[in-house]
């Protein structure tokens, strides 16, 4: 489908760094505005655009080091005109296009949009992986997020926000950690008291941040034997406390605070190899600036995590 109708591409950090060569970028960034099954605060289409729009307030430097110097691509947002079934498949297709630009690993990085978009996401990574490395199950997924999104369907789609994880866990065959859930309904908590095991591993928002624990605690969490070592991260802000991200469609007390969020990814980083991921569900509101620079903040923290990790 013809991409007359985008926008120019605004780069992510492009205040610090010139728009790089796809050949020559590390992180492949991925615009997806994809809004169609979101089910109470809607607003998710204009979330990526509000991520790179407060990326050009970031600095280069993220504390540690200057993860851009890796150098970054920003595509053309994928064209998400249509109904799911439709616009899913191009966005699987954007990611393998990305996968395929930079021949030393690049990492794409997706922005959401709405959860759905992962399931596609991951299978192109997966099946990317299968064709690099011959590995028949060479890809594990962890997610932050306020729900599980275990159902089997959601206000009569399978492919709703809801129903993302299901959508991995069963129909793609790969296993997932979940972290920081705090709302789910009866028939996720079913699906996983039957699938539990190292496929399906849970660590609730009240196990990684007890009640009466300090402010600060420092997440930590075993993963389950033979868990994939390379894996996709997909972080749905509503996974933080909405005293920080408040500019969700669902949003949940008792999430992650920014330093529990960011030592759980560093934990992450350590542990395991992160080569790919999204960031989903931002509702920019208007004239509300806070909720999307914590989520550029966040992207370029993770990144600088990816980076950092291949140098040691």
């Amino acid at each position: 489908m013809s991409q007359d109708h985008l926008p120019p591409v605004r780069p992510f950090l492009g205040s610090e760094y010139p728009q790089a060569p796809p050949e020559q970028a590390l992180f492949q960034i991925i615009p997806a505005p994809f809004e169609a099954t979101v089910s109470y605060g809607g607003g998710t289409a204009a979330g990526p655009e509000a991520i790179l729009a407060a990326s050009d307030q970031l600095e280069r430097y993220d504390g540690t080091s200057c993860p851009g110097d890796g150098g970054i691509h920003t595509w053309p947002e994928v064209d998400c005109r249509g109904t799911p079934r439709e616009v899913l498949p191009r966005i699987g297709q954007a990611i393998g296009e990305a996968l395929g630009a930079h021949g030393d690993r690049p990492v794409p990085v997706l922005l959401g949009g709405e959860h759905s978009i992962t399931a596609p996401a991951v299978e192109a990574v997966a099946d990317h992986l299968r064709h690099t490395t011959g590995d028949e199950f060479p890809l594990g997924v962890i997610q932050i997020d306020a729900h599980a999104d275990l159902r089997q369907e959601y206000e009569g789609s399978t492919l709703s926000h809801a129903s993302v994880m299901r959508r991995i866990h069963q129909d793609l065959g790969i296993p997932v950690i979940q972290l920081g859930v705090r709302a789910l309904c009866t028939e996720e908590a079913d699906y996983r008291k039957m699938k539990a095991g190292p496929s399906l591993t849970w660590y609730d928002g009240a196990d990684l941040v007890p009640p009466g624990a300090s402010p600060f605690p420092f997440p930590r969490f075993p993963f389950p034997e033979n868990f994939p070592h390379r894996v996709y991260l997909t972080l749905d802000v509503d996974g933080l406390d909405p005293s920080l991200c408040p500019a969700t469609g669902t949003p949940v007390p008792g999430g992650l605070g920014w330093y529990q969020t960011l030592d759980l990814l560093g934990w992450i980083c350590a542990q395991r190899e992160l080569i790919a991921f999204d960031l989903v569900e931002l509702a920019p509101i208007p004239g509300f600036h806070a909720a999307d620079y914590a989520a550029a903040e966040l992207v370029y923290r993770i990144m600088g995590m990816i980076s950092r990790s291949r140098t040691t």
